[in-house]
């Protein structure tokens, strides 16, 4: 998912979403990470934006956020 060719990103400015992101950490094994990564790459985008598109096509819950 690219943002397109001249579409200047600005630090805490979301570009594909309505927030920006935040580093969050997962535990993954290890073929489960290469395996990510390897999709992300086939759908031509980064490990975190795959993730990302997988877990928003999924997610009953929207707007929710723990304290």
């Amino acid at each position: 998912m690219a943002t397109g060719k001249g579409k200047k990103r600005v630090r805490n400015i979301p570009v594909l979403h309505n927030q920006p992101k935040r580093k969050h950490t997962i535990w993954l094994t290890d073929d489960a990470w290469y395996s990510v990564q390897e999709l992300a790459v086939k759908q031509k985008v980064s490990a975190s934006e795959y993730l990302e598109e997988l877990i928003r096509k999924h997610c009953i819950t929207v707007g929710f956020s723990l304290p």
